[in-house]
């Protein structure tokens, strides 16, 4: 479903006495999503997740490398085409606080062209889905943060697509909210869909993922399965697996 090669993302920072200097906030990452399998980001804050995440949805431009999406074996090269195939959630969307969640999918259907009875249908299906039913009418500027975050994913799946990559899409929720989630993702795993998506949270990581990527300070430390990482990081707890690899205790959960 999507390949990258070789990905590199150079930023230029500001320091004192007008002094820039380059640094490699993403440094030669290659990796694979495969339908029907959830992988999982993980790494300290700083590590380059949501910069790496930025440039597998088409939302970057990397410094090098190269980013592929594939449909039925043949590669996606149109870049509009390509956004119908994925579904990205950012951990800073902003939201048309005047709408209700209902309106905002009617909106994002028809930007993404799909006919008035088919959004009609698939709004339905999502709201019984992320269990939107209770607040879908209602102004989003009047909704609680979970419900807010549930109304921000069903703008990105209402296109039904075939890659979802979510940038911490359980951060800060409460445990309804974030069961809800975690129930999505795993039902579009069943469905042969594929996910990518970073988290702080290494049980919920254990207990979704199929396969696991630790990045630190843009590189790739450690990539396999919960069992290949943790032999790899010498302990069955993935929390110290983590700081073996990663050398670092800050910003853990």
């Amino acid at each position: 479903m999507l390949e990258a090669n070789n990905l590199v993302k150079t930023f230029i920072r500001n320091e004192k006495h007008n002094t820039k200097i380059s640094f490699n906030a993403v440094d030669d990452i290659s990796l694979r999503v495969n339908l029907g399998e959830i992988v999982g980001i993980i790494g300290p804050n700083g590590a380059g997740k949501t910069t790496l995440l930025r440039m597998l949805g088409s939302l970057m431009k990397p410094t090098s490398g190269e980013v592929k999406i594939f449909s039925d074996g043949k590669q996606i090269s149109d870049g509009t085409e390509i956004k119908k195939y994925i579904g990205y959630l950012s951990g800073n969307t902003k939201l048309y606080g005047r709408l209700s969640t209902r309106e905002l999918l009617v909106m994002a259907g028809t930007l993404y062209g799909m006919p008035e009875t088919g959004i009609n249908e698939r709004i339905e299906m999502i709201s019984k889905i992320l269990n939107l039913d209770s607040f879908i009418d209602n102004r989003i500027e009047k909704l609680s943060t979970g419900q807010t975050q549930r109304a921000s994913i069903s703008r990105c799946i209402i296109h039904n697509p075939m890659l979802y990559i979510f940038d911490e899409p359980t951060l800060g929720l409460d445990i309804l909210s974030s069961n809800a989630i975690v129930d999505f993702m795993l039902r579009e795993k069943e469905a042969g869909k594929a996910v990518l998506y970073s988290t702080h949270y290494m049980e919920e990581a254990e207990k979704l993922c199929d396969r696991i990527i630790i990045i630190n300070k843009g590189k790739i430390v450690a990539e396999g399965t919960v069992n290949e990482i943790k032999e790899k990081g010498g302990s069955d707890n993935l929390r110290e697996v983590f700081g073996n690899l990663v050398g670092s205790k800050e910003d853990w959960v």
